[in-house]
């Protein structure tokens, strides 16, 4: 039997059928970066920016972004989410440079997992960050995007 449950008996495209999964906790950590330069840092630390608090609208941007996965992921499932939370921290880095990470917990109780929505809620927040910094500097660099755990389901736990 194929390891890939995204095919019906034709071959073609499917939304695999949940029905009979069970529910249970679930929750993904999702993580990413973005690599801006010292004059970026300092005008979001001191709330600078034109367009306005950088990271309380990339937060927004990443809170919806889990909540509408299904409608950017062709097979994910439209799922409740229980909670959605978005955390930054700063790293000072070489050469003028710092780095952004972004940390994303997503959290449902149902019969699929949130990883999905973890890792598109991490990218929007990063392509938001990207967007409103990047009439200062269109050289940002968004990093890494992975999924660092997931707890829950069927398929157990997953710890990078």
């Amino acid at each position: 039997m194929s390891q890939f449950t995204h095919f019906n008996e034709q071959g073609r495209a499917k939304m695999v059928d949940i029905t009979n999964k069970e529910v249970t906790h679930r929750t993904a950590i999702a993580k990413t970066s973005v690599l801006l330069h010292k004059e970026i840092y300092e005008k979001i630390a001191n709330n600078d920016m034109k367009k306005g608090d950088v990271l309380a609208v990339a937060q927004v941007a990443g809170v919806m972004a889990a909540k509408n996965t299904s409608n950017w992921i062709p097979m994910c499932h439209p799922l409740q989410l229980s909670g959605v939370d978005i955390t930054f921290e700063w790293e000072e880095k070489e050469e003028s440079h710092y780095e952004l990470h972004i940390n994303v917990l997503v959290k449902t109780k149902g019969s699929t997992g949130v990883e999905m929505e973890a890792l598109t809620a991490a990218s929007a927040t990063a392509l938001t960050i990207y967007d409103m910094c990047k009439a200062v500097d269109k050289g940002i660099i968004i990093g890494q995007t992975y999924l660092l755990e997931k707890t829950g389901g069927k398929s157990g736990d997953f710890k990078r």
